[in-house]
């Protein structure tokens, strides 16, 4: 499970990365509004993890332009204490608030309780065309025919699917795939992406897998005037 942390102090905002990663998690981090607004419209988070106050920025502003584009959860991480604060919080569109300080086990499971309580609204089951993707038995099939995808495959694949139609950019696929920032000098997105279309498209007369020249790739159903 991938989380945002958009934290404005560097020393907790590396804790809560080092915690949550120790128990299992994918943790990407934000010192700022700005970032943190940039990486949660580009990824799929399963959660954020919020700073109140910010550097140069108001959290719950950060927390209103989130609103307005995704539903993900939002746990408000803030000194203040006060009632007023947190039902303020909470109808600016805050899931949960925990106040500073706090212990990793008491974070934790907030976080665990907020990812499960999300779990009912996320898709397990990806399609396009005749192509297939399930999350929880991890099976991929086209055209009835199940097709063997290694780790890395599958996750590439997936994060495709579920942004079917749209471009994605190859430092995009590095992040969400590798969890690493792009090399200029690497060719490994390249390199996944031929062995993906060598499965799910080669074999078959209907192409889904496009490289829009420049920009990236597109998984779409182009079978359609």
């Amino acid at each position: 499970m991938r989380i945002l942390v958009i934290e404005g102090e560097p020393r907790l905002g590396d804790q809560l990365k080092k915690g949550l990663e120790e128990n299992g998690y994918t943790v990407d981090v934000a010192r700022d509004g700005a970032k943190g607004r940039y990486l949660s419209a580009e990824h799929t988070y399963g959660l954020i993890l919020l700073d109140a106050v910010l550097p140069g920025a108001d959290g719950f502003a950060v927390l209103r332009a989130i609103r307005r584009t995704s539903t993900v959860p939002v746990l408000v991480l803030t000194v203040r204490d006060r009632v007023e604060d947190r039902v303020n919080g909470l109808r600016q569109g805050a899931d949960e608030y925990l106040v500073k300080p706090f212990t990793l086990p008491e974070l934790l499971a907030r976080v665990r309780a907020l990812l499960q309580r999300g779990k009912p609204n996320e898709p397990t089951t990806y399609r396009l065309a005749d192509l297939e993707l399930d999350l929880a038995s991890r099976k991929c099939v086209r055209n009835h025919q199940r097709i063997d995808l290694t780790a890395k495959e599958f996750t590439l694949l997936a994060v495709l699917l579920r942004r079917s139609g749209q471009i994605v950019t190859r430092s995009t696929l590095a992040e969400e795939v590798w969890d690493t920032t792009l090399d200029s000098d690497t060719n490994a997105v390249e390199v996944a992406i031929r062995r993906l279309r060598s499965k799910i498209d080669d074999p078959f007369e209907l192409k889904l897998l496009h490289t829009v020249r420049g920009s990236g790739y597109v998984l779409e159903d182009r079978s359609w005037p």
